[in-house]
């Protein structure tokens, strides 16, 4: 079953690369609900540390509704971190950008964010109801401590 130190049988076969299960992490996109596409993914390391820093933006198949999981510093904040947005009708001049929630690790705010695009997916039902579909999901991926 062992040859030098890997195991024979394989987790998961990405068409891109194969996954150990010592390696094993689902692929981003795997868990991306299907109306919403990822239109940036950086990295890249600030003049003024040695730490790579990540950022995404995701939209919404209607182009009413922008998510972003970002370092907090970027939006101006003096919390560390990363910051999930939300910016309702992006490119508008009514657009209007919302904080949902920050936490300390990019993949924690990669993972609330995917939950809070299932959630507004579920409420989603045309822009008659974007207002609604963001307060339900911003309400139950905020932290409630």
């Amino acid at each position: 079953m062992w040859k030098n130190d890997r195991p024979t049988t394989e987790i998961l076969h990405n068409p891109i690369r194969t996954y150990w299960w010592w390696e094993y992490q689902w692929p981003m996109d795997a868990a991306l609900p299907t109306d919403w596409t990822e239109k940036t993914r950086r990295s890249y390391t600030p003049a003024d540390s040695d730490r790579e820093m990540e950022y995404c933006t995701y939209r919404h198949e209607s182009g009413d509704l922008r998510v972003k999981v970002a370092p907090a510093s970027l939006d101006g904040d003096d919390h560390p971190g990363y910051a999930l947005t939300t910016t309702s009708y992006p490119g508008l001049e009514f657009a209007e950008t919302t904080q949902v929630r920050t936490v300390l690790t990019f993949d924690r705010c990669e993972r609330i964010a995917r939950r809070f695009m299932d959630l507004f997916s579920a409420r989603y039902d045309g822009p008659g109801s974007l207002e609604d579909a963001l307060e339900y999901a911003s309400e139950r991926t905020r932290d409630h401590q």
